[in-house]
């Protein structure tokens, strides 16, 4: 069984100060002790050293490279699904959706991936099973 991971869990895995830190970790180590597949994207990739090295600085962006990213199998955001990913976008004209999440949910209906590890509601209003599951969702 796999599942995709997105950039708020892995934000949340490496911030020991989020608020949703503990059970993101917990579900985390449960997954890697289920030896589930773990899919992500070379976008989402981009996104969370972004944001890792802004907010958490280099040693957690080292962290990041070494420890969690080997963990995960990057799938690649072509020019085709590039392309779908804007025009989803651009149809939605939603100001918090953002081109990553649009390009996740891409590669996620090309790869029959249902499930993704995220904090962010728009993976459920798309029709994924999100984990951990939080009534009410919430976006990082």
């Amino acid at each position: 069984m796999s599942l995709f991971v997105d950039t708020s869990a892995l934000l949340a895995i490496m911030d020991a100060d989020q608020e949703r830190h503990d059970e993101v970790a917990r579900v985390w180590h449960e997954l890697l002790d289920r030896e589930r597949v773990l899919f992500t994207s070379n976008y989402v990739l981009v996104e969370t050293f972004a944001l890792v090295q802004r907010r958490l600085g280099f040693d957690a962006t080292r962290d990041l490279a070494n420890v969690v990213v080997p963990l995960l199998q990057p799938l690649w955001v072509e020019e085709a699904i590039h392309a779908a990913a804007v025009a989803s976008l651009i149809a939605a004209g939603r100001r918090q959706l953002s081109l990553v999440d649009c390009a996740s949910f891409e590669l996620m209906r090309r790869n029959g991936l249902t499930e993704a590890f995220a904090l962010d509601r728009d993976f459920a209003e798309q029709g994924f099973h999100v984990v951990p599951h939080r009534s009410g969702g919430h976006d990082a």
